[in-house]
């Protein structure tokens, strides 16, 4: 019976040294619910509960994105969409520069193909 209770005592130790180094090396704005600090003190004070409470309300979500390159500073964000005062996409229909591009485009690539009919009209002929 003792084997048994210091075997839990060891995952207990284990689950609150993995929870109080996680804790720490969580960046501050990744924490959830409570302030970095607060969530350290919690883990400290209230070793079994607070390290459950840690991995069930405080850790981050881990977000993985394919491609993402495990570089120092790659926080799973994009930083243009940090950036402010990015032009935010809207509706093509209320963009009148957008729709005049796309017609001008679309008519270039029909006089393209035009002439190309042309051409193979005239080598055909000869």
């Amino acid at each position: 019976m003792p084997l048994i209770y210091g075997g839990f005592g060891l995952v207990l130790l284990a689950l609150w040294i993995f929870c109080l180094l996680d804790v720490i090396v969580t960046a501050e704005e990744d924490c959830r619910n409570l302030p970095k600090g607060a969530w350290i003190l919690i883990v400290l004070l209230l070793p079994e509960v607070g390290s459950i409470l840690w991995l069930l309300a405080g850790r981050p979500q881990t977000v993985t994105r394919p491609g993402g390159l495990p570089y120092k500073g790659n926080t799973g964000r994009f930083p243009e969409y940090d950036r402010p005062g990015r032009f935010v996409p809207a509706n093509p229909d209320d963009d009148e520069e957008f729709l005049r591009r796309c017609r001008e485009r679309a008519e270039e690539q029909r006089r393209a193909y035009r002439e190309q009919q042309r051409r193979t009209e005239k080598d055909q002929d000869q």
